[in-house]
C-alpha cells in the first residue's frame, strides 16, 4: 500500500496532470469548457499572425498551438498558463535566421523546425539538473526594457504589410529610412484595410473584454475581400493554406546547422522560460490550491517545444495575455488547454479553406495590436522616479535591443543588472547611529534630526553581509570618523544586519580590534546573529575579546559604556552572556 502510495505520488511530481483529473469537479466543466474555446478562437488569428512574424507560413502557427497545449496540459503545474506562439519568441526567431535563409523558404522552414528541437532539449536539459533558478537572474527592469524594445522592433517590422510595400532591414532606424524611401509605393486600399482592422480591435476592447475581436476582424475582413473583390485590386491575401494534420516528421539533423543555430536556441530557451514562468507564477498567486514548480515547467515547456518540432511546429512559449484571458474566463484545470488544442484541431480539419482571402495586412494589425500594451511607459517613469539604477537597467537594455540585436540587448541588461549587484554588494550602505532623545532607540544621523551623539563613542550600523569584496569599506568608515573625531574612545558595530562572514572579514574585524586597541579604542558589537557569533568563536575573536563587548542590543552598549545602566560588570555579564540568534 505504501509502495503504491509512493509511486502515486512520484507520477503526480513528473505528469502533473494526475494531480487533478482523477478528483476533477463537474462543476468546473462548464468553466473549462468556455475558457477553452475562448482561448482556441483567440489563438486562431494569433498563431497565424505570430508565424506570419516569424517568417513562417501562417498555418505552422496553428500546428504549433495545437500540440504544444495537448503537451502542456499534461505535462505543466499551472493550470492556467496557455502556451503557444508568441510575438517576442517569433521575433527572435525571424531576426536570427535572417541570415542564413530567406523567410518563407524550404530552408527556412527547416532551419526554424530544428529549431524548435534544440530549444526543447535545451530546456528540458535544464528543468532535469534543475536550473530554473537561473531566471532570478534576469530582473524585471531587464524584461521590461527588452520587451518594450521588441515589441517596437515588432511593431515597425510589420508596417510594411500594413502598407503594402517592400521594405528592406531588421532595425527600427533601417525600416523608418526604407518606409521614407518607398512611402510613395504604399498601397492605400491595404492601408486602409489595415487601419480598420486596427480600429476594429482596439475598438472592441473598449465595448467589451469578451468580444473574440481578433476573430471578429478575420471573419469581417475575409468578408470584404470576397464580396468586393479586393485581392483583384493589389490587396494580398494568404491564398491556398494546407488542410488537415501535420505529418509527423523528425527533423533534419545536421551538425553544422546545430551548431550556427545553437547561440539562438539558447537565447530562446533562456526568454521563452523568461515569459512562462512569470506569467504562471502571476495568475498562480491568485489561486492557493497548487503550486508553479520552475524545473517542471522547463520540462513541460521542454516538451512542448521537442513535440512540435515532429508536427511542423515553431517555438512557443506562454503567452501572459492568453493566460490571463484564460484565468478571466474562468479556467479551473488544464482541461480548458485541452479544449483550446482542439478548437484548433477542427480549424485545422475542416475551416481552412475559409482562411484563403485573409488579408496579410489584417494579420499585421494583429500583431500590432497586440504588442502595443508590452511598450511600458508608465514603468519607466516609475523607474527614474523611484530608482535610477533599475531604470539605467531598463533603458540600456532597451536600446541594446533596438539599435543593436536581441541577444546584445538581453546581455546588455543582465551584465549591466550584475554589474550594479556586485557594486552595491561592494559598496554597501554604512550608517553613523545617533539616539532619539528620551527613548532607547538609535537611528541614522543622516534621515534623523536632533539625535543625541557621544563625544567618545562612535555608533556604526553596517547594512549587509560582511564579506571580502566590501570588507574594505566598514575599515575605511570608521577610519575616516575617527579622524573628523579624534576623541573617540569607543566604537560599537550594530551588526542586525550581517548574515554572514567569511574569513576576509573574520580578519578585517580582527584587524581593526587590534588597531583600534592599541589606540586606546575599544571595539564593541552589538544585535549580532547566532551564526555569525559562531563564525567569530570558531575563528578565535570572542575568546579573544571579553564577552563583556557583545551586547543585545545598542542601549545596553552606550549603558555599559557611560556606566549608568548597571551596577557592576558581573551583574551585566548575567543579562546578556547568551548568543543573540
Amino acid at each position: 500500500m505504501i509502495r503504491k502510495f509512493l509511486m502515486y505520488s512520484l507520477m503526480q511530481k513528473f505528469l502533473p496532470v494526475l494531480s487533478w483529473l482523477p478528483e476533477y469537479k463537474k462543476e468546473n466543466l462548464s468553466k473549462d469548457f468556455f475558457a477553452g474555446i475562448t482561448i482556441g478562437i483567440m489563438l486562431i488569428p494569433q498563431g497565424m499572425a505570430y508565424a506570419l512574424l516569424a517568417g513562417l507560413p501562417p498555418i505552422y502557427g496553428l500546428y504549433a498551438g495545437m500540440v504544444t497545449l495537448t503537451v502542456y496540459t499534461i505535462l505543466g503545474t499551472s493550470r492556467q498558463l496557455s502556451i503557444g506562439p508568441v510575438a517576442m519568441d517569433s521575433l527572435i526567431l525571424a531576426n536570427g535566421l535572417a541570415g542564413l535563409a530567406v523567410a518563407g523558404t524550404n530552408e527556412y522552414i527547416a532551419l526554424a523546425v530544428l529549431l524548435a528541437m534544440m530549444v526543447g532539449l535545451l530546456q528540458l536539459s535544464m528543468g532535469f539538473f534543475r536550473l530554473g533558478f537561473l531566471v532570478n537572474f534576469i530582473s524585471n527592469p531587464v524584461i521590461s526594457g527588452f520587451s518594450s524594445a521588441a515589441a517596437i522592433i515588432i511593431a515597425f517590422s510589420q508596417l510594411k504589410h500594413l502598407l503594402g510595400i517592400t521594405v528592406e532591414g531588421e532595425k527600427v532606424h533601417e525600416i523608418i529610412i526604407n518606409i521614407f524611401r518607398n512611402i510613395e509605393q504604399t498601397h492605400f486600399l491595404t492601408f486602409g484595410l489595415g487601419i480598420f482592422s486596427l480600429v476594429l480591435l482596439f475598438g472592441s476592447r473598449y465595448l467589451s473584454n469578451k468580444i473574440p475581436s481578433g476573430l471578429l476582424t478575420i471573419i469581417v475582413s475575409i468578408l470584404l475581400v470576397y464580396f468586393f473583390h479586393l485581392d483583384e485590386s493589389g490587396v494580398k491575401i494568404l491564398m491556398e493554406v494546407p488542410s488537415g494534420l501535420p505529418p509527423f516528421e523528425i527533423p533534419d539533423i545536421n551538425k553544422s546547422d546545430m551548431l550556427t543555430l545553437l547561440p539562438l536556441a539558447l537565447t530562446l530557451a533562456f526568454v521563452s522560460f523568461m515569459e512562462s514562468i512569470a506569467s504562471a507564477k502571476t495568475i498562480q498567486m491568485k489561486h492557493k490550491d497548487y503550486e508553479v514548480v520552475p524545473n517542471q515547467e522547463l520540462i513541460a515547456l521542454g516538451a512542448s517545444n521537442l513535440a512540435t518540432s515532429f508536427f511542423k511546429g515553431m517555438p512557443v512559449a506562454g503567452s501572459f495575455t492568453r493566460s490571463a484571458l484564460n484565468n478571466d474566463s474562468g479556467a479551473k484545470t488544464g482541461l480548458s488547454s485541452f479544449i483550446s488544442a482542439l478548437v484548433l484541431l477542427i480549424v485545422l480539419l475542416f475551416f481552412t479553406s475559409g482562411l484563403y482571402y485573409l488579408p496579410y495586412t489584417v494579420l499585421a494589425a494583429i500583431i500590432i495590436y497586440a504588442v502595443a500594451k508590452l511598450v511600458n511607459i508608465r514603468l519607466a517613469a516609475k523607474l527614474w522616479k523611484s530608482s535610477r539604477k533599475d531604470f539605467i537597467v531598463f533603458m540600456a537594455t532597451g536600446l541594446a535591443t533596438l539599435f543593436i540585436d536581441i541577444e546584445a540587448g538581453i546581455t546588455t541588461g543582465v551584465l549591466i543588472s550584475l554589474g550594479l549587484l556586485i557594486h552595491g554588494a561592494s559598496y554597501p550602505h554604512i550608517a553613523e547611529l545617533g539616539r532619539i532623545p528620551t527613548t532607547r532607540i538609535f537611528r541614522n544621523i543622516e534621515r534623523f534630526q536632533n539625535l543625541e551623539r557621544y563625544d567618545s563613542i562612535l555608533i556604526v550600523r553596517f547594512d549587509a553581509q560582511l564579506f571580502f569584496a566590501n570588507a574594505h569599506t566598514l575599515l575605511e568608515f570608521v577610519e575616516a570618523k575617527i579622524r573628523q573625531r579624534p576623541s573617540i574612545k569607543h566604537v560599537i558595530l550594530e551588526a542586525s544586519a550581517i548574515n554572514g562572514l567569511d574569513a576576509t572579514a573574520v580578519d578585517m574585524l580582527i584587524d581593526i580590534n587590534n588597531d583600534l586597541k592599541s589606540r586606546g579604542i575599544e571595539l564593541y558589537m552589538v544585535n549580532v546573529k547566532g551564526m555569525v557569533r559562531d563564525v567569530l568563536e570558531s575563528n578565535g575573536l570572542i575568546h579573544e575579546r571579553s564577552t563583556q563587548y557583545y551586547f543585545l542590543n545598542t542601549h545596553d552598549a552606550v549603558s555599559y559604556i557611560l556606566g549608568s545602566e548597571f551596577k557592576d560588570f558581573t551583574e551585566y555579564v548575567l543579562q546578556t552572556n547568551i548568543k543573540s540568534e
